[in-house]
This record gives C-alpha cells, structure tokens and sequence, in this order.
C-alpha cells in the first residue's frame, strides 16, 4: 500500500492557548517501503503517526491510502507499551484481530500459530503475558500485527524500552517476517542505528513544530547487519544524519529547560 501525507498540522488548545505540534508536514511512503522518521524527543513523531493511524484527527491536511482518503483507524499499529491484553494467553493475543474479522477458532489458532513460531514463542502460546518478559511481550505484539496481513505496519518505537541484545534480535526478526511479506512499514524512531539498519529512506523531523528538514536514502544493501556498524559507509552516515539532527536535539533540550 502506498501512503501519502498531505501538509498535516496538528494544533492542540489548552483554554485559549495554542501548541501547534505538527507543522505542514508532506511525505510519501511507497509500496513495499521500510520508511524510518527519527527525530528529537518531543518532536511530534508519535502524534505524526496516530494521525496516519487514524487515531488523531489532523487540524488540517490529509492522510491518504492508494488514492483513498483515510476514513477510520487502522488496526496495525504496534506501540512501545506492547500493548498485550493480560486477561488472554499468548495465542488468543496474536489472534485477537483475526477473532475480531469473524475468522473461525481453528483457523484463526493456525494462522496465530505460524506468527508465535517465526518469533520463536510457539512453546508459551498458552502461556499467560505476566508469565513472559518485556521482550516476549513485544514478540506477541509483533505477531499479532503482522498475523492480520495488514496493509501498512505502523510502528511507534516498539523497541524503545528493551535492552539493547533484544532489541537487535527483535529487529532482525521485524527484518525477516518483513522481507517475506513486503507490506508498508512506517517505524518511529529517535535511535539513528536503528533507522539505518532498519530503514530504505529516514524522514529527519525538526523540533516542534514538527517539520520533515531532511528526506535521507539509506543507501546500504541489504541484508544488513551489526557488523556494518563499524564500516566507513555507516559511520558517515551516522555523522551525516547526526549532523542534521544535532540542532534540532539542542533546540528541543533548551525549549525543555526554558519551561522548566
């Protein structure tokens, strides 16, 4: 699926005060793309991508799918929090979408089944989600979003509280289940390792008002992998990423300063 965002601002009020979060901003994600927007904290990244999801209503602008206007929320975002619904074990999880679509019980386990064995839980899909830990838990997360064939995958830093052994597994599994079905992949990101390693193009966002300052091509072949990190063509891009966020960064630092 191809998706367009067509100079999106979003304004949040607080009595007369205005925060305008988003700004204009005008981007187009192509079909079968792992397309990365990294920025500041702060920056307006994650109300960027509720408003793609549906879940926020753009002030003004537009968010379009194939030449559709956007009409209701999607059911393929995976967020930090994971998400997973403690009262249900593994597999009922997974296939809450698919329970959700009318998919009849054992057809909707077997297709759950196969997502828990490509992110290697198929032994705990009885298990309950307190009994697993925080990695385990964005595995459900992430089979349960790819299991419902969706579209376009959008992802808010699903990886942002992890450690930093499972986040590259996990990204090497996000990597493979991705390679195999080709769907839309918008990843929200403030780690630029990750976007290089993950991403084909990295939207750069400015401080807020979020803008896009910068459209960058990852330019690296793939299959990529931690070894690359220590190769001259990665560590110039790093420093070239870097060197456009680095402002934005110190921006967002001294606006939470001078509020403080």
């Amino acid at each position: 699926m191809r998706l367009e965002c067509r100079y999106l601002n979003k304004i949040f009020w607080e009595g007369e005060k205005e925060t305008r979060v988003i700004s204009d901003i005008s981007f187009e994600a192509r079909e079968g793309e792992f397309l990365c927007i990294l920025g500041p904290s702060g920056c307006g990244k994650s109300t960027l991508l509720r408003m793609i999801a549906g879940l926020l209503t753009p002030s003004s602008g537009e968010v379009i799918y194939d030449g559709e206007r956007n009409s209701g929320p999607l059911n393929s975002m995976v967020f930090q929090e994971y998400g997973v619904f403690p009262w249900m074990n593994v597999i009922d999880n997974v296939a809450f979408g698919l329970e959700m679509r009318g998919v009849p019980r054992d057809e909707r386990y077997h297709q759950s089944i196969a997502y828990l064995k490509k992110v290697g839980l198929s032994k705990y899909a009885y298990r309950n989600p307190h009994e697993l830990s925080v990695g385990m838990r964005q595995r459900i997360a992430l089979a349960r979003a790819f299991v419902n064939h969706p579209s376009i995958l959008l992802m808010d830093e699903p990886f942002g509280s992890l450690d930093a052994q499972t986040r590259l597994i996990l990204q090497d599994e996000l990597l493979k289940i991705w390679k195999e079905q080709q769907k839309t992949v918008v990843f929200v990101t403030h780690d630029i390792d990750e976007a290089i390693l993950l991403g084909d193009r990295v939207l750069v966002m400015t401080s807020v008002p979020g803008r896009i300052k910068e459209v960058m091509t990852i330019g690296i072949p793939r299959p990529r992998s931690l070894q690359m990190e220590s190769s001259k063509e990665f560590i110039e891009l790093r420093m070239k990423i870097w060197n456009c966020i680095r402002s934005e960064v110190e921006k967002a630092m001294s606006h939470d300063h001078d509020e403080s």
